[in-house]
C-alpha cells in the first residue's frame, strides 16, 4: 500500500503504518512517549496499537468520549497529566482514537511546553478520511464546533483499517458522508463510485479520500483559498450538529449525520444560486438520504439553527460565508446567501 507524502505531511498505511512508526520512534531520542486514548479506544483498539509499536510507553492518557468532551476543560486535564508524568519538550504524544481524539490531542501537543511532537493513529472511518488529515487541532467552545484551535501537522498519521472492525455500523457510515463530500466538491467519477457501490471501509476508497484532501490542504495549508471547498455542508451541518450537542430533549447527532443534512440544504442554495441543476440536486438529495434517514427538524428549531451560522468559522467581517457546488465534482467559495433560501432548503429537506 503507498503511502502519501508531501513537504507538510505524511500518512502511512497498514503494513507500512507500522513500519514507518517504530522507524520513526528508533530515529527519534525521545524522553517520553505518552498515548492518548478515550474509554473505547483504551478498550478496544489499545491492544492492537501494543501489537503493532515495537517499543515502550511511558504512560496512557484516558479521557472521556465523545463531542461534549472535546473542550478545554479535557485539554486542561491532560496538560495536567502530561506534567505530573514529567513530559517536556522532547517528548511525543500519539493520539490514538477518533476526530476527538486526534483534534484534541492534536491542540494539546501544539502547546504543551509551546509544541511537542504528536503522531495520529486514527480509529474511525470518518478521522481515517477526514479529522486526522490537515493539521486542524481545536476544541469546541461549549457547543460551537471547533472554534478554538491551531494549524499544524502531526509528524505522521497512521491508517490501519483493522481497527474499524471495533466500530458500530453507525460510526461507519458517519464517516462515509465525508467521503462522498470528496466526490461532490472535485471528482464526479469518486461520487458515482461511492453511491453506487454504497457505504466503503475499504482502503483503496480511504486512500482515494486521503489524496484528495491532501492535495487540497497542500496547495492551500492555511485555508485562505481553496481548501475552503472542504467545509462544503459544514456552514450549515455545523449549526445543526451544534444544536442538536446542545438541546435537552434531542438525540445528539454524529458528525456525518449532520453534515449529511447540511450537504443537501447547501445544495439546495446552488441550485439556487451557483447553476447547480435541479437533476443534481435531486440526486444528492436522493443519495443521502438512502444512506442517512430524515431527521424531524421543527420552525422553531430551524430558527435556532440559524442563530448558530454567525459563529461559523468561515465568516468574515460579518458575512456568512457558503461554501456551493456549480455541479458535482466542482465546488465554489465564498458564497453569500439571502436568508429567505435558507428557509427555501430547509423546506426542500422535510419534502417527501
Amino acid at each position: 500500500m503507498q503511502s502519501v507524502i508531501t513537504t507538510s505531511h505524511e500518512v502511512h498505511f497498514d503494513a507500512v503504518a507500522k513500519e514507518a512508526l517504530n522507524q520513526s520512534i528508533k530515529a527519534n531520542t525521545y524522553s517520553k512517549i505518552f498515548v492518548l486514548v478515550d474509554q473505547n479506544t483504551n478498550t478496544y483498539c489499545l491492544p492492537l496499537f501494543h501489537k503493532m509499536f515495537d517499543g515502550e510507553v511511558d504512560a496512557i492518557i484516558t479521557i472521556a468520549p465523545g463531542e461534549p468532551n472535546k473542550h478545554i476543560e479535557t485539554c486542561l486535564k491532560v496538560w495536567e497529566s502530561l506534567s505530573d508524568l514529567g513530559g517536556d519538550r522532547k517528548s511525543l504524544l500519539i493520539n490514538l482514537g477518533g476526530g476527538v481524539v486526534t483534534d484534541l490531542g492534536g491542540f494539546v501537543a501544539c502547546t504543551f511546553k509551546r509544541g511537542i511532537d504528536f503522531i495520529n493513529i486514527p480509529t474511525t472511518l470518518l478521522a481515517m478520511v477526514d479529522a486526522s488529515v490537515g493539521g486542524k487541532n481545536g476544541v469546541d467552545l461549549g457547543p460551537l464546533k471547533n472554534q478554538i484551535g491551531v494549524i499544524r501537522q502531526p509528524k505522521m498519521v497512521l491508517v490501519l483499517p483493522s481497527f474499524l472492525k471495533t466500530l458500530p455500523e453507525r460510526e461507519i457510515i458517519s464517516g462515509f458522508a465525508e467521503m462522498l463530500k470528496h466526490g461532490l466538491i472535485v471528482d464526479r467519477e469518486y461520487w458515482n463510485t461511492l453511491r453506487s457501490n454504497g457505504v466503503s471501509k475499504d482502503v483503496q476508497s480511504i486512500l482515494k479520500s486521503v489524496n484528495i484532501k491532501s492535495d487540497i490542504i497542500t496547495e492551500d495549508p492555511r485555508e485562505n483559498g481553496v481548501r475552503k471547498k472542504l467545509n462544503f455542508g459544514h456552514t450549515l451541518g455545523h449549526a445543526v450538529e451544534s444544536f442538536f450537542l446542545e438541546s435537552n430533549n434531542r438525540d445528539t447527532l454524529l458528525h456525518g449525520e449532520a453534515i449529511a443534512i447540511g450537504m443537501i440544504l447547501e445544495a439546495y442554495l446552488a441550485h439556487k444560486l451557483t447553476g447547480l441543476s435541479k437533476l443534481d440536486l435531486d440526486e444528492i438529495k436522493e443519495t443521502f438520504l438512502r444512506f442517512y434517514p430524515k431527521v424531524d427538524i421543527s420552525t422553531k428549531e430551524i430558527s435556532k439553527i440559524k442563530s448558530l451560522l454567525i459563529h461559523d468559522k468561515k465568516n468574515s467581517h460579518g458575512n456568512i460565508n457558503f461554501v456551493l457546488l456549480n455541479e458535482i465534482g466542482d465546488a465554489v467559495v465564498d458564497i453569500k446567501v439571502p436568508d429567505e433560501l435558507i428557509d427555501e432548503a430547509f423546506t426542500y429537506y422535510k419534502l417527501p
